[in-house]
């Protein structure tokens, strides 16, 4: 007699007939998970006792109109309960009682239908509209499509965007000639399978015999709690920073332009000010500026230069400008506000920074994304430490040897330096990281008199390099095969 697992016994059993039935109805049958059913199957399948066939089957569902249209009844429903109720309508009044969004609608699909006729401005019921009122068809057809059934009239509720339909997978199986056979000589195989605490505390696995594991059989994929792999990468970079004893820095991502520009001795006409540039906020449109000290510094370095030995921009500083909310465009607005609150140099800090530019999606841009800046302020720094500290990044943080330094401009550092790497996808240069000291037209007026070398580092564009891909929207992606299984290379 042969044995079986106590699920193989029990599809034997239930398809010893003959017949080919769907999983779903053999779970329900044997009042067992559709999972348990697929497993036993899977056992017969694979003693060439059973076979299972897939098929495409189109399944019917309510749209969300079509829910509200059950639950609270058709428009020319609607109406029908108010002309019946009132045995005659005027179409002036049937049209106020109605919600003014599917008045017309219940009324031309009354009267197309023959449920209602029009005449001197006035509605009145048809016998067949006294049927419908009283049975409601189209709602029962409702009811058995949300119940899973099919429906008569499928193409003209679709029509009116009440169901819509979809394809599934079902899966059918049925007995193969050598499974009906041995389906008629079956015996449970009662070996432990799990040892569960009830069989441990009830010694109910005295005398029994242990069923061994093929720990080569195949096993569905499991797939681990992780983190999002770009939040990982992030998170690297951070614990990173912090062991070369970087402090983070913190701010809002709604950002006063004061501390985004002005501080940061861009001028206040400077073309990347501009709506183009700049997200602006519409309510409120302006925030409170910080202590009139730091503002009046700032204000004097643009209009004359103050005490930095230059001569400024030359015009009239604006706090009403200086004071207007935009979405933050830069991290160094972070720098700006961290040197101002005063620090001790030797100072080193840093932040992972969310930004927002107006921009066109594409493989390399976003409107929302992440910088890494960082400063380090103290006496004697000169540009051959920050061309150190960029060699650093590229060598520790970036993984890459092929990269360079070239001339930059950025209006709050000079000098000013670019790191570039190559990248074989892109086929040249890719920039990674602006980098600077910042001129004293940015320190001075913010209280520091010591030299800070800043850096900005495309945070995003170092994930793309290190996680191999090549679209930097697949850095926020939903996709589950490649959060499940993209590789994580820090």
């Amino acid at each position: 007699m042969s044995e079986y697992h106590r699920l193989e016994a029990q599809m034997l059993r239930e398809l010893a007939d003959g017949r080919e039935s769907g999983l779903q109805d053999l779970a329900r049958s044997l009042d067992l998970p559709v999972q348990s059913v697929y497993y036993g199957i899977s056992l017969l399948v694979d003693r060439d006792l059973a076979t299972i066939r897939q098929a495409e089957t189109e399944v019917l569902s309510l749209t969300e109109r079509g829910r509200e249209a059950l639950q609270e009844g058709l428009p020319e429903e609607q109406l029908l309960e108010e002309v019946v109720r009132a045995g005659e309508l005027e179409v002036r009044l049937a049209l106020k009682l109605l919600d003014k969004g599917t008045a017309s609608i219940a009324l031309g699909q009354a009267k197309a239908n023959g449920l209602v006729e029009i005449e001197g401005g006035i509605i009145r019921p048809t016998p067949e509209g006294r049927k419908v009122a009283d049975e409601h068809p189209l709602r029962a057809q409702l009811a058995s499509i949300g119940d899973g059934k099919g429906a008569e009239n499928y193409d003209q509720l679709a029509n009116r965007g009440l169901v819509e339909s979809s394809l599934a997978t079902e899966r059918f199986a049925r007995l193969t000639p050598e499974g009906i056979t041995a389906s008629g000589n079956v015996s449970a195989d009662d070996r432990i399978v799990d040892l569960d605490p009830d069989t441990i505390r009830t010694g109910s696995w005295r005398g029994r015999e242990f069923k061994p594991f093929d720990i080569g059989a195949p096993a569905p994929p499991f797939h681990a709690a992780k983190k999002q792999p770009y939040r990982r990468f992030l998170d690297e970079i951070k614990r990173k920073l912090i062991s070369m004893g970087f402090v983070e820095m913190n701010g809002p991502l709604v950002e006063l332009a004061f501390w985004n520009f002005d501080a940061l001795f861009q001028a206040q006409n400077h073309p990347a000010r501009e709506v183009h540039d700049t997200f602006r906020i519409l309510n409120p449109t302006h925030g409170e500026i910080p202590d009139q000290d730091v503002v009046s510094r700032v204000q004097a370095t643009h209009e004359n230069g103050w005490k930095t030995g230059s001569t400024g921009w030359g015009y009239t500083w604006s706090e009403d400008e200086a004071s207007r909310l935009v979405g933050r465009t830069q991290g160094t607005a972070l720098s700006a506000r961290t040197l101002a609150a005063g620090i001790d140099p030797p100072a080193k800090h840093f932040s992972i920074a969310r930004v927002f530019r107006p921009d066109v999606l594409d493989r390399t841009h976003l409107i929302e994304f992440n910088q890494c800046e960082g400063i380090i302020a103290d006496e004697g720094l000169t540009f051959k430490h920050l061309l150190g500290i960029l060699r650093m990044f590229a060598l520790e943080i970036a993984n890459e040897s092929n990269f360079t330094l070239v001339p930059s401009y950025y209006p709050f550092t000079e000098p000013s330096v670019d790191l570039m790497a190559y990248s074989e996808s892109e086929g040249g240069w890719v920039e990674l990281a602006g980098a600077g000291i910042f001129r004293e037209e940015v320190t001075k007026p913010l209280g520091v008199d010591v030299p800070v070398i800043a850096w900005g580092v495309g945070i995003d564009r170092l994930a793309m390099f290190n996680l191999g891909i090549d679209d930097i929207r697949e850095l926020f992606s939903h996709n589950l095969q490649w959060l499940r299984e993209g590789r994580m290379v820090i």
